[in-house]
């Protein structure tokens, strides 16, 4: 456990970190939801963040689909909301591909999640960001590929904008930041 807790240091010129623990009470600006596309709440981390954050992001996600997304959030993209009862300040949903069933476009459309909750912060004016691992619990993601994708979607995302401080990967589980200390894409300190 040390050596997983020495490994957990700062990537990307400091503006990327891992984190083992509880989505939910990550203190950014902003934490993401691997939501599903009703923006209804579900399992997983959409679940646990619907819990915890209490009936007001529900009531706003309910306001989403009947203002802007009647079909419901498209995969790739992502929306907006209070984050309620939680520490951050505010959920930006994205709904994360299912492993399979995307005529092999789930790379592409892992990317736009990460790629898409990015901007949305800075068009909010947002300096920190906390994401979980999208598409890698029901919707069956190979852990692996999806920390190629999304270290190399934030890598490439932070290399073109300076406004945010802080990008934090946040997982519930050793094993899955010890995958993603593995096989990250973004630059190492010195």
């Amino acid at each position: 456990m040390k050596d997983l807790e020495e490994a957990l240091k700062s990537f990307a010129g400091g503006r990327v970190r891992v984190r083992v623990g509880d989505i939910t009470q990550e203190r950014t600006d902003a934490i993401v939801n691997a939501a599903n596309s009703t923006l209804l709440g579900g399992g997983g981390v959409d679940g646990a963040i619907h819990r915890a954050g209490g009936r007001a992001i529900l009531e706003e996600c309910r306001e989403l689909r009947r203002t802007r997304y009647p079909n419901g959030l498209p995969t790739g993209e992502a929306a907006i909301t209070t984050a309620g009862n939680l520490p951050s300040r505010f959920v930006i949903h994205t709904v994360g591909p299912r492993w399979g069933r995307h005529a092999g476009r789930e790379a592409e459309l892992l990317a736009a999640c990460y790629t898409n909750s990015l901007a949305l912060a800075v068009e909010n004016n947002l300096r920190t960001i906390a994401f979980p691992a999208i598409s890698t619990g029901a919707y069956g993601y190979p852990h692996r590929e999806a920390v190629i994708v999304s270290s190399e979607a934030v890598a490439k995302f932070l290399a073109e904008d300076n406004f945010l401080n802080e990008v934090v990967f946040v997982f519930i589980l050793v094993r899955d930041a010890q995958v993603f200390l593995k096989n990250h894409k973004l630059g190492k300190d010195d």
